[in-house]
């Protein structure tokens, strides 16, 4: 049964804005026909054909946009919607490149890159100017002949064959936009990200490893309200407790040296988060994030508060009893909401979990087919991770914080646009002793 397409503005453009030589777009596109979709354009409808590009940017306030494939000739981002006068730096996103990037440990791919990044626009004279920011980083060590193979047969459990399937054609080389190398832009503009929600409102995201394969860090054993990112950095799994830490590392080795793969978990806390971030029924704060953390490649589950294991609890044994406490401040005696109820945060620590499947690609010979559909065995090659969590570590921190960005932005723009109601909100301003930059 043909269906009837609406159109929609194309970019804002008239008529035929865009469209060099038709002087009739109306009379063009009405002669087209098609068995199975019928598109109508009148006179009026023309100037309303939009076109849209589909799944790489995040963000309604705070928008990114990433770019590039694990073999092309970089990576990226494009940041728009990023407050001016910002103090950023190179040196700031660089930080966090550096907790991401590939070969920094004997756990991690020996994939060997710098992820050097450059800031082509958007700041000027260390401060950024309002306009889009634009960082780039150079792909340097690739191998591209590691996946002849995988050009032909399918890597079980990876993103080759749903390729193929949507698009009709894919970049090979390294797994091309499904490659966690995409997650370089991410972990850029999540670096901006937090180092603004820091200056405005003392806030602070931060991420660890709490598993890895069956090695558990027990309930407790993290005190979130003085976890910093030096415990977290302490060892190369960034798990902050060290006894846990050696035998998450051994686990890893174990399987490292067998040409396997094992997953984990990682768990992500905000500390001093504004309350009132979220949006009722929709747009609820933790759908929010679930969204942004189940789109970090090799993600495959989602937690917030006590989770699933709130399950187990009767409603008098789960609810979070309210106080006042010394500065008169609506406080939560315990925290199974996780920092956020009805959708809304409440001043109380967030936290959260992001379950990592094994990495799919592994060195040991596997079943499946290929694109001419004929079934083989294939062994995988390339430079992949053991375990993807330690690295994770970053990207989670990095999605949560463009999150918190974008909510902050838009609490801000409808909730903050007229002076507040002083009996119930609190206001976000700028911490004491962050200093206000101007050009």
């Amino acid at each position: 049964m043909a269906s009837s397409l609406s159109s929609k503005p194309f970019l804002g453009s008239s008529r035929t804005e865009g469209f060099s030589g038709l002087t009739s777009l109306s009379t063009d596109l009405s002669k087209l026909s098609f068995s199975a979709v019928k598109i109508s354009v009148g006179s009026r409808n023309a100037k309303k054909l939009q076109i849209k590009a589909a799944g790489s940017t995040f963000g309604n306030y705070f928008r990114v946009t990433t770019y590039g494939e694990s073999h092309g000739g970089g990576v990226g981002c494009v940041i728009d919607g990023c407050p001016p006068r910002r103090p950023i730096s190179e040196a700031d996103l660089q930080v966090e490149l550096d907790r991401r990037r590939p070969g920094q440990s004997r756990i991690t791919t020996p994939r060997k890159e710098t992820d050097t990044c450059r800031i082509l626009s958007g700041v000027t004279n260390g401060v950024t100017t309002g306009t889009p920011i634009h960082v780039f980083v150079p792909n340097t060590d690739q191998r591209g002949h590691d996946y002849s193979e995988m050009s032909i047969a399918y890597r079980p459990s990876h993103a080759d064959a749903t390729y193929d399937m949507k698009y009709g054609i894919r970049a090979v080389e390294g797994g091309g936009r499904s490659s966690a190398r995409e997650t370089i832009g991410r972990v850029a503009a999540g670096a901006v990200a937090k180092k603004i929600l820091k200056e405005l409102a003392g806030t602070e995201v931060l991420a660890y490893v709490s598993q890895v394969y069956k090695v558990v860090l027990p309930e407790g054993v993290v005190d979130h309200e003085t976890l910093s990112m030096e415990q977290i950095e302490s060892n190369i799994v960034r798990c902050p407790d060290p006894e846990y830490a050696e035998k998450m590392i051994a686990a890893i080795d174990a399987v490292r040296v067998r040409g396997e793969s094992i997953g984990g978990v990682v768990t992500c806390i905000v500390k001093n988060c504004p309350p009132g971030l979220g949006s009722p029924v929709f747009d609820k704060l933790e759908a929010e994030f679930a969204k942004a953390v189940l789109s970090l490649p090799a993600s495959k589950g989602f937690e917030i508060g006590s989770g699933f294991g709130g399950t187990f609890l009767t409603g008098s044994e789960h609810n979070d009893p309210f106080y006042l406490d010394e500065n008169g401040r609506i406080r939560t005696v315990t925290n199974r909401s996780g920092g956020i109820q009805g959708g809304i945060s409440n001043g109380e620590i967030i936290s959260m979990r992001v379950a990592f499947k094994p990495t799919a690609t592994i060195g040991k010979k596997q079943n499946t087919v290929t694109r001419d559909k004929k079934e083989v065995e294939l062994i995988a090659r390339g430079r992949h991770d053991p375990c993807v969590v330690p690295r994770a570590v970053p990207m989670v921190e990095a999605m949560v914080a463009l999150v918190l960005m974008d909510q902050l932005m838009a609490q801000h723009g409808q909730c903050n646009l007229f002076p507040i109601n002083s009996d119930l909100q609190s206001p976000i301003e700028p911490k004491v002793g962050v200093s206000k930059t101007t050009v």
